[in-house]
């Protein structure tokens, strides 16, 4: 289905929501004068490059939750301090466990972020929502703020300051289940940088989630969501069959979904068996809406 294909190649865009990046969400200029037009430009394209190799390449989507190379330009190569293609976009290989998958691109994390400072608790609800599906209710209408940058106060590290106002019973609930996973990526800057040090301290980055699991850094929580592989196909195959219908499922969908992500396992989980599922499942083929094809999108 070479149009559908064309389509979802640039589904990731929508689905990381990394195309806000240039509405307006960006970082401060003057904090962060490297995020120039180009680098925008960079981190915004990395993930739609990314799931085309995957199409190309029949590789498996689980690569979307971690992988050893990612897919940068010059700039972005600049950016990470991986060495440069020698021309336009290529598959890069990583050097370490820093990064790997759509959670450390630098598109994701400063979309997650403030423009003056890191936000664990966007970051954490990010993947909740966009990963494993399972979104926190909304905060208390009482539930307060922080402050907009992330530097030392009161002798109290960032990390400190929002452990105490997570301390409200209103607010404790769904901070455990979002900050440690924000934690895990605070050795990331608001533009997506590599960083050892925060507010002059080492960068705590270790968790543990009300279910048990305990990571320290964003390898190990990469691992940890590796695990609950199932959440995340099953996350992605709706937000993808959603995107081709053209709108939001409902639940005479779900026997359609649960069919598609049975034909995934089949296949290995490759990314190019979720389109051809997606628009040849029951949904698709009879969607009322004609003009809302995802080959048309």
């Amino acid at each position: 289905v070479p149009g559908a294909r064309g389509g979802a190649e640039n589904s990731p865009s929508q689905w990381l929501h990394t195309r806000l990046l240039a509405a307006g969400t960006a970082p401060d200029p003057r904090r962060f004068p490297e995020y120039a037009p180009a680098l925008r430009d960079a981190v915004m394209r990395e993930p739609v490059e990314f799931f085309a190799g995957l199409l190309r390449e029949g590789r498996p989507l689980t690569e979307l939750l971690d992988a050893d190379y990612t897919w940068a330009d010059a700039t972005l190569a600049r950016h990470y301090g991986l060495a440069a293609p020698a021309e336009g976009w290529a598959r890069v290989p990583l050097p370490d466990r820093r990064r790997g998958g759509v959670l450390t691109m630098a598109g994701v994390l400063t979309l997650t972020s403030y423009p003056q400072r890191t936000s664990p608790v966007l970051r954490g609800k990010w993947v909740l929502e966009e990963i494993l599906g399972a979104p926190p209710p909304p905060p208390p209408p009482n539930a307060g703020g922080l402050p907009p940058n992330d530097g030392v106060v009161e002798g109290l590290t960032f990390r400190e300051r929002l452990e105490k106002h997570r301390s409200e019973p209103a607010c404790a609930a769904c901070h455990a289940r979002m900050d440690p996973i924000g934690f895990a990526l605070e050795n990331f800057d608001p533009i997506g940088r590599w960083r050892d040090q925060l507010g002059g301290r080492p960068v705590d980055a270790a968790g543990s989630l009300p279910s048990g699991e305990h990571f320290d850094g964003p390898a190990e929580l990469r691992a940890v969501l590796a695990a609950r592989r199932d959440e995340f196909i099953r996350n992605l195959t709706e937000k993808m069959l959603a995107y081709a219908l053209g709108r939001g499922l409902e639940y005479y969908d779900i026997p359609a979904v649960k069919k598609i992500t049975d034909r995934l396992a089949a296949a290995g989980w490759r990314a190019e068996e979720l389109i051809l599922a997606v628009t040849e499942s029951y949904p698709f083929r009879h969607r009322r809406d004609e003009p809302v094809a995802l080959a048309g999108r």
